[in-house]
């Protein structure tokens, strides 16, 4: 059952109400935008956030977690270098974006399309529970359309860098990429300031036939960030895709994954590392529909968690009754580095054709005492034998990568947070 009840709305969400009452006149929309606002606001209004009641919420009582809800900032954030040098960059500062341009790609800014109601029916949610598309769907003011041309081969990674100085940020990102396409594409969270933040963040991506794409997530919020983002992906038939998933920041994450094998002979690639310290809790959920015959999907999540951290996986493979042929496997596995961690990991299969090959599994475990003492037997420090054992667990994730460059980049921000922490 994902049914609530109406309950009386705490602090959190009567700020998001009323935020949206101060905002009504600045949003930009026509009418046809304006109406899905206040219907997706009604439903906020009536069911409240979700709650453990509700099974894709029952890791992540949203109601509970969510305790306030920042005031707006217009400025004091920058754009930051990008992830790897050399990258084009289209930066989205403090919510907003500029009239740019990559070579070879058609880029507008997504408020045009809130303005002329282009963008009123992909503002719609998921369904009952997308509390993210709500949320994001009533407040989104910006964000980057891009169009990829078929048959276009990025010589240089194109980072999307969303860079904040805390308040309320609300962005999409439609993106088209065209067939046989070859690209690489770093979508990246900042935060920039110590300053609260309430980030919600929706990209919606369609993957023509033959493509090959490799599609990273970097998530570095503050530590009194909130953080719900959402990727929607529909591929293409022949579509290679590389997803990578790298969470390192943020007090509250919820990073959902919807994706769609919709074309015959996509191969899917997921990978995840979440790093989680302090009293803080990550969430990622992800829903994954082989919905046509011959397509292969491998999911493998790193997780490690020190302190009072709390983190979720909940991953769900769906079979649909055409989908004959499907090679499907999915792990997670945790390293719990306090007494005090706690990480709930739930996979699950949904299978309806019967020529099929899946999988899931998950474990959970502390650092082997055995490959601890032989680094201290060497004259290695505890803490940096522990740092060196936990960065191994997760690097291999990242060697995946076919780029050196952003494989050094990366480990190297894994690095970092492991030394603050470990």
């Amino acid at each position: 059952m994902n049914m609530q009840t109406t309950s009386r709305l705490t602090a959190a969400e009567t700020a998001l109400i009323e935020a949206f009452n101060n905002q009504f006149g600045e949003l930009p929309g026509n009418g046809d935008v304006v109406a899905v606002r206040d219907r997706l606001l009604d439903d906020l209004k009536t069911s409240g956030l979700p709650t453990r009641r509700v099974e894709a919420w029952h890791y992540t009582d949203l109601k509970n977690l969510l305790r306030s809800v920042p005031p707006e900032k217009r400025d004091g954030s920058k754009e930051l270098p990008p992830v790897v040098e050399g990258s084009d960059l289209l930066a989205v500062i403090q919510g907003q974006t500029s009239r740019a341009s990559v070579k070879g790609l058609t880029v507008r800014q997504y408020a045009e399309d809130l303005v002329d109601g282009a963008a009123a029916g992909a503002l719609e949610a998921l369904g009952n529970d997308d509390a993210i598309g709500r949320i994001n769907g009533s407040f989104v003011r910006d964000g980057y359309i891009i169009e990829i041309p078929e048959g276009a081969e990025l010589e240089s990674p194109l980072e999307i860098q969303f860079a904040h100085a805390g308040g309320q940020l609300h962005t999409r990102l439609p993106v088209m990429i065209g067939g046989s396409v070859k690209a690489t594409i770093v979508e990246r969270h900042q935060a920039v300031t110590g300053d609260a933040a309430l980030v919600s963040a929706v990209s919606d991506v369609t993957i023509g036939d033959g493509a090959e794409v490799t599609w990273i997530i970097l998530q570095q919020q503050g530590s009194d960030d909130t953080h719900l983002g959402q990727i929607r992906l529909d591929l293409g038939a022949d579509v290679k895709l590389k997803l990578f998933v790298i969470n390192a920041g943020g007090k509250l994450v919820r990073q959902e994954l919807h994706i769609k094998a919709s074309g015959e002979g996509s191969e899917l690639v997921i990978r995840g590392v979440n790093l989680l310290g302090g009293d803080t809790h990550t969430d990622v959920t992800m829903v994954l529909g082989h919905n046509v015959p011959n397509t292969t999907s491998t999911e493998v999540f790193r997780n490690v968690v020190f302190d009072r951290a709390r983190g979720v996986f909940q991953g769900m493979i769906r079979v649909a009754p055409d989908a004959q042929k499907t090679d499907a496997k999915m792990s997670c596995n945790t390293l719990l580095m306090s007494d005090d961690a706690e990480f709930s990991a739930k996979p699950e299969l949904e299978i309806f054709a019967d020529d099929v090959q899946c999988g899931h599994g998950a474990t959970v475990a502390d650092i082997d005492e055995n490959h601890l003492y032989y680094l201290m037997a060497r004259g290695i420090p505890k803490n940096k034998a522990r740092a060196m054992l936990v960065n191994a667990f997760v690097a291999e994730i990242v060697e995946e990568l076919d780029d050196e460059s952003l494989v050094e980049a990366l480990e190297g921000i894994i690095s970092t947070w492991l030394e603050k922490h470990a």
